[in-house]
């Protein structure tokens, strides 16, 4: 791994590890951590501090992901992309994703990393782009049905890899080569299912927190 790569890595960690969320609570004299469900995500800004500055939030956490996916994409990849390129472009991505979920700045308790990973996918153009689209759409019917965030976020974690492996086949990649993609998919999928662990206790008690 070269000098460029571990500066992507490091850049994309300390980037995905600002904590937007609670920087904007504190602007609105408020610690996000205190209140809701005491997350710093943009579900929780919105909830505590008012919508507008959750969607504030929400556009910085997915900046985090897009960002040093983009800009790692921009410096590393040239057609017709090797294996060991790949590779470190979904670990920018990967570890773009981990900085916002075990942040340092705050003792490694950050946020659900649903945000930062629809960012990081849409960086990875083309590969992940039309698959998070789709788990967007997801997203969209999930949220209108039920009128809980965490039942969307959580259609993401399930459609994203689904629809990303049903591209893969459509578009003719070979596994053998673009399985890291499929991969990374996966593991961010796991990830934010294992974020919302404590939301899928409260999903199946009937207790779980709405926007308010």
């Amino acid at each position: 791994m070269d000098l460029t790569t571990v500066l992507l890595l490091v850049g994309a960690y300390l980037f995905g590890a600002v904590p937007f969320g609670l920087l904007i609570g504190w602007v609105r004299g408020k610690d996000v951590r205190e209140h809701g469900s005491r997350n710093i995500g943009a579900t929780n800004v919105g909830r505590v501090v008012g919508r507008g500055w959750g969607y504030a939030c929400l556009l910085l956490d997915v900046l985090k992901g897009f960002v040093p996916t983009l800009v790692a994409g921009l410096i590393l990849v040239r057609n017709p992309i090797d294996a060991a390129v790949l590779g470190q472009w979904l670990l920018v991505a990967v570890v773009a994703v981990l900085g916002h979920v075990f942040p340092v700045y705050l003792r490694f308790r950050g946020g659900k990393g649903v945000a930062t990973t629809v960012g990081v996918a849409l960086g990875i153009y083309p590969y992940f782009t039309v698959a998070m689209a789709v788990a967007l759409v997801g997203y969209a019917v999930a949220r209108l049905a039920t009128g809980l965030v965490s039942v969307g976020s959580l259609t993401i974690a399930i459609v994203f890899p689904l629809s990303f492996f049903v591209y893969m086949r459509t578009m003719g990649l070979s596994l053998a080569e673009f399985w890291p993609l499929l991969a990374v998919a996966v593991l961010l999928a796991i990830l934010i299912v294992v974020r919302h662990r404590a939301n899928i206790v409260r999903l199946l008690r009937g207790e779980e927190l709405r926007v308010g």
